[in-house]
């Protein structure tokens, strides 16, 4: 179960950065177009090993590791909230 819910929060992750990098946020369109592709590259590179990492932890009995796999997401989403809705 926890190999689960660590995996769909790992896709929240992954559809909350495309939204943040779709947004249109002044944040990202003062970022060169090329720059840009490099950088959305590498973070989304980061996030899926990121997600590996917490996976192969849950699956070796480490359950702290779900826990603070929740609090990455939840600071994440929100995160990810405030600059979709322009709040930031």
């Amino acid at each position: 179960m926890t190999i689960v819910v660590t995996f769909l929060l790992g896709l929240g992750n992954f559809a909350w950065h495309t939204a943040v990098i779709q947004s249109g946020h002044r944040m990202i369109s003062d970022v060169q177009p090329a720059s840009l592709r490099i950088i959305r590259l590498i973070s989304l590179s980061l996030e899926f090993m990121l997600l590996c990492l917490a996976l192969y932890a849950v699956k070796s009995g480490h359950t702290a590791w779900v826990w603070a796999y929740i609090s990455y997401s939840a600071i994440n989403g929100g995160a990810a909230w405030l600059i979709v809705s322009r709040r930031i």
